[in-house]
């Protein structure tokens, strides 16, 4: 089957990513508002840019509302814009309950990382915490946000000035070992999750 774009509901596009572009990997996203309270919001529209420089970029969709009106920016949105400054918190399995409290939609202010009962640890380049529990962390300083879209949609790119790796999981030769961190992604619907368990080798010719 084949769709024209034009002729679907943002909606049904939406679904037909979604449920295509499988594994997503989860940036939990911690910032800080203008009289430093903390924020925390996951999101999986999310990747790795580049290495060289090393950048990140974040898909962050406005708060729900009429989807023919603008809609209100997210807090995560509004506190890297007001400080230029965030940390991708990545989550593995443990965290995956906490990661889902930290998904409601609160009130501007709420620290959601004390209502998902997770700690918060000084960074070492900027100022909005980490997550103690993340197996991998970066610390990243905004480097443009775009807009795109007739609504509130935005890509932030960020640039990684400091990286954080579970103690344990990698050698001097920077050797990462992936079951030590037990990354998971987002896959379809709401609910589903995939871990990093499971794999294969397919060599180069």
């Amino acid at each position: 089957m084949d769709w024209s774009v034009s002729e679907l509901t943002e909606r049904e596009v939406y679904k037909l990513l979604v449920n295509t572009v499988l594994p997503r990997p989860i940036a939990l996203v911690t910032s800080l508002d203008a009289k430093g309270g903390i924020n925390a919001a996951p999101f999986s529209f999310f990747n790795v840019f580049s290495h060289a420089p090393p950048l990140v970029v974040l898909g962050i969709e406005g708060r729900a509302g009429d989807p023919d009106e603008p809609m209100g920016l997210k807090d995560t949105l509004n506190n890297i814009r007001s400080t230029g400054e965030f940390v991708v918190n990545l989550v593995d399995r443990a965290m995956l309950p906490a990661m889902n409290a930290c998904a409601v939609d609160h009130a501007p202010g709420v620290d959601e990382l004390a209502l998902a009962g997770l700690e918060a640890v000084p960074s070492r380049a900027v100022a909005p915490p980490r997550i103690a529990a993340s197996p991998v962390q970066f610390e990243c300083r905004e480097t443009v946000t775009l807009a795109v879209g007739r609504r509130q949609r935005m890509l932030v790119l960020g640039e990684i000035i400091h990286i954080w790796v579970r103690d344990g999981a990698t050698n001097e030769r920077l050797h990462v070992d992936i079951d030590a961190l037990d990354l998971v992604g987002r896959l379809h619907g709401a609910d589903w999750y995939v871990s990093l368990r499971e794999r294969f080798q397919s060599p180069r010719k």
